[in-house]
């Protein structure tokens, strides 16, 4: 039997194990996730109807608890497993992020971020933490606001690299609209944290802003 048509007869889990998760439809993969079907309905038919009613992975995993447990098959329960395979997945990117100099990485940097930030549903304004070798020593969101501004405070941003011990920060923030492009507020206000870190010997890398794939870096636009 040719590879592609055996690939057509294997159950997704057994699929993934004979040719790697890469090679499974986004149907395949949910099915894995919610392991059985329900009456009259297999697990993979299941998977369809879910992906149908929500259009894609990816509203899937931003739907709302009542919208989420609104369709059959899926709960509570079910939700509460899925946000945490997406903050493993976090955790795992920001792993894999302070095994590097994070200037040697700018791909995964950017990577990580917008797994951070892209989906969520209002401004959150993040700080990632280094140390004097430029390796990432915490990353923290430090500000959240409503859908189109968040209310951020350098003297908070200084306080706690210091409580962090940190050589440079680099800053991020997300626009919920999907645009990237920075206004003249973000850029105000990443002018006063450079000067505020500045007082205190701390220096500001980047400051990256996260659109609906979109991702501009205000050191590559030399205003950092």
């Amino acid at each position: 039997m040719r590879v592609s048509n055996q690939a057509n007869t294997l159950m997704p889990r057994e699929k993934l194990l004979k040719m790697g998760a890469s090679s499974l439809s986004d149907a395949e993969l949910l099915a894995i996730f919610l392991r059985t079907g329900i009456h009259k309905m297999p697990v993979l038919e299941l998977a369809n109807c879910v992906l149908e009613e929500f259009g894609s992975l990816r509203a899937l995993f931003m739907a709302d608890p009542t919208s989420f447990c609104r369709h059959r098959g899926l709960g509570l329960t079910k939700y509460a497993q899925l946000q945490a395979s997406l903050e493993v997945t976090r955790r795992y990117l920001l792993e894999q992020l302070k095994a590097k100099d994070i200037l040697t990485s700018p791909e995964q940097t950017k990577l990580f971020l917008t797994d951070l930030l892209r989906d969520k549903p209002r401004e959150e304004f993040a700080v990632i933490f280094l140390d004097s070798q430029h390796r990432v020593l915490s990353c923290e969101s430090l500000f959240f606001g409503t859908i189109d501004c968040a209310s951020v405070y350098p003297r908070e941003v200084v306080k706690r690299s210091l409580e962090m011990n940190a050589a440079a920060i680099i800053l991020a923030h997300n626009h919920p609209s999907g645009v990237a492009e920075p206004s003249q507020s973000d850029r105000r206000i990443t002018r006063k944290i450079v000067d505020a870190m500045g007082l205190v010997d701390i220096r500001v890398l980047d400051h990256f802003v996260v659109g609906d794939g979109e991702f501009v870096s205000f050191a590559e636009r030399g205003w950092i």
